[in-house]
């Protein structure tokens, strides 16, 4: 039996719910629950027979995922409750999490691991402290996607100002945040409004149903395929004939395959990949979140704690991590006080080097003076351990960029954290002689402002998305030739120099369609970080995707112009250079976009173009003009 890389087969999807007490988060997944079938007969009885006792006038859908009897009396959430519910798209792992603040650590543990959080607003109550502080917990554990579900619709009159003014407040404290992908959904979970069907007491709101955008959220590239990361978690010894050894784990991240080049760390051991094997048999590849055995092809030491990855993709190995914390315990964090950090595999002793700041998570205002973390609190701290950690930033990856502390006298879990930075670096004071003779000049880093005086301009990279047949081709060659002819340095990228070489080899299933979008985005952020103009003209039709090529650029610092050419899909049709539209009319083409597949438009783009109306070359100078305004061309003369 042999497997290969699939994009499509993510179809598991975690997601938790956050917000504050009394905002309906128990509610909403029982109505999710209920409407998608999932629950058991005996089960929604029981749960009708308590409301009835307790004297309800409605069926407590909450009563299904408040299982504590704390939680009932009280009628808050306490515990982290796990559900798994399935569609005939997708299946699903919910994380319902508590509201109130003193279990603001239970929030954390539910959304480390998602990939979509829902933070609930009461739309009475608009947003609170406790919404800021749920929205910059999920920006922190940078959970990919994000649902603001303005809840109780039905107590305010399902009247859109009200939502609005509560999408408006949210989404300027959000623009502080590192939050890429945000979505903004009017509901009532009670009445069911908009949770798993479009609801007609709201004609106002475009947007689909919560299930729908659920089961269509596209979270495939959000995986990292690039940096290869495989823990060992057990040593396999062979059956006593033969010396053959196995290593399994879990892959964190990237690709792994038969023939591959290794090293193993801390030692930095060179090696190759044998065989990759599962108890149903070989593989060809391995990837996230894969639990798979390797065998090496040399006999090397290899332990438990130890990773394997690629010679020239290496994790930083240091004795001291720069870190965000998030404290768990009643007993506050201290400098000089010890733990047992647990990172992938592996468990090392350390101990709080500094604390650096705390973090007031409603203002985001650092309080340099902080000497120690409560519980709930958040701060940057230093660590150092007893033994080289193979860490990488987690932004770069979750898995090997987070970590976990434990008091060993209780064996509690007292603080969770990300690491920022790798600021020891174990060669440096392991062989400071050889790297120091191997060195023959360093020149200075060539800064982006040292580029832009060189070149004209800054680098950026301009996104422009629409239907099939909007003119986005027309405007990007456009202002392809207007930056060129004007000395500028700028470069096209579009489906005639991307689908038949770097993305030759995907489709036009959504997985793929994200993938492509995933692979143009690091490639334009190069290209900007190089100093070039990076001109982008793709469909890329979910907003997802789009947010996705964003947050790539602003990992980075680099600007990103999302410019959205808004031409009718009748105008786009009538054009139809090509004749797809008639093909997929014709049911000749699938997965067409207008046609079969939805286009979801920006929300708020840098620009929005619309060429149907007022000609190719005007939104050209639109463009060129927008550049400046943002002082981004003519940086010589400046």
């Amino acid at each position: 039996m042999t497997a290969e890389l699939d994009l499509t087969a993510s179809t598991m999807l975690r997601l938790s719910t956050a917000g504050s007490v009394d905002d309906g988060k128990s509610t909403l997944i029982g109505r999710l629950l209920l409407d998608t079938k999932s629950i058991l007969a005996d089960q929604l009885a029981h749960v009708e027979e308590v409301s009835q006792r307790r004297g309800d006038a409605y069926t407590d859908l909450a009563l299904l995922t408040d299982g504590l009897r704390a939680e009932r009396e009280q009628g808050i959430t306490i515990d982290v409750a796990y559900r798994y519910f399935a569609t005939a798209r997708r299946k699903f792992i919910i994380a319902d999490t508590p509201g109130h603040v003193q279990y603001t650590r239970n929030m954390v543990t539910g959304a480390s691991t998602a990939d979509l959080a829902i933070v609930l607003i009461d739309a009475r109550k608009g947003v609170l402290e406790q919404t800021r502080r749920h929205a910059f917990i999920a920006s922190l554990l940078r959970v990919p996607h994000l649902v603001v579900a303005v809840n109780k619709m039905d107590l305010v009159g399902y009247d859109q100002a009200v939502f609005d003014t509560i999408s408006a407040d949210f989404a300027e404290f959000a623009g502080k945040l590192e939050i890429t992908d945000v979505t903004f959904l009017p509901m009532s979970a009670l009445a069911g409004d908009n949770v798993v069907t479009r609801s007609s007491n709201m004609p106002w709101f475009e947007g689909t149903s919560l299930l729908y955008h659920l089961e269509n959220l596209h979270i495939a590239s959000d995986r990292n395929l690039i940096d290869a990361r495989f823990p060992v978690q057990w040593v396999i010894r062979g059956d006593g004939r033969s010396e053959e050894r196995g290593y399994a784990g879990q892959m964190a991240s990237g690709v792994l395959r038969p023939g591959d080049d290794v090293v193993v760390l801390p030692a930095g051991t060179a090696t190759r990949i044998a065989a990759i094997e599962t108890f149903d048999g070989p593989l060809k590849e391995a990837v996230s979140p894969m639990s798979v055995t390797m065998r090496l092809a040399d006999h090397v030491d290899v332990s438990r704690g130890d990773m394997i990855c690629r010679p020239h993709n290496q994790p930083a190995l240091v004795r001291e991590v720069d870190a965000i914390v998030c404290w768990m315990s009643e007993q506050p964090l201290k400098a000089g006080t010890r733990y047992a950090l647990k990172h992938t595999t592996t468990t090392v002793r350390a101990h709080v080097a500094e604390i650096v700041h705390g973090i007031d998570v409603t203002t985001l205002h650092r309080d340099e003076g902080a000497t120690e973390l409560r519980l709930n609190e958040v701060g940057r701290v230093v660590l150092r351990t007893s033994r080289p950690l193979a860490v990488d930033a987690y932004r770069r990856s979750r898995a090997t960029g987070s970590f976990v502390l434990i008091d060993e006298a209780t064996n509690d879990t007292v603080g969770g954290g990300m690491v920022i930075d790798a600021s020891t670096d174990v060669l440096s004071e392991a062989e400071p002689t050889q790297r120091s003779t191997n060195v023959v000049w360093s020149p200075p880093a060539v800064t982006r402002g040292q580029r832009a005086k060189a070149l004209g301009h800054y680098g950026v990279t301009l996104w422009l998305t629409g239907l099939p047949a909007s003119g986005k081709s027309t405007i990007a060659a456009g202002i392809e030739h207007r930056l060129v002819t004007d000395g500028r340095v700028a470069y096209r990228l579009d489906g005639d120099n991307l689908r038949h070489g770097l993305n030759g080899d995907l489709g036009f299933a959504p997985e793929e369609r994200a993938e492509n979008v995933r692979r143009t985005a690091h490639v334009a952020a190069l290209m900007a970080d190089a100093g070039s103009i990076a001109i982008v003209s793709l469909v890329s039709p979910y907003a997802s995707d789009r947010a996705a090529a964003r947050a790539i650029h602003q990992d980075m610092g680099l600007p990103f112009l999302e410019l959205y050419v808004n031409t009718p899909l009748e105008e786009c049709e009538r054009r139809d250079p090509k004749g797809l539209y008639a093909k997929a009319r014709a049911g000749e083409l699938s997965n067409f976009t207008g046609v079969d597949d939805f286009y979801e438009a920006p929300a708020a783009p840098e620009v929005e173009l619309r060429a149907a109306e007022h000609g190719a070359e005007a939104m050209v100078d639109r463009v060129l003009a927008a550049l400046r305004e943002l002082r981004l061309l003519d940086v010589r003369s400046t």
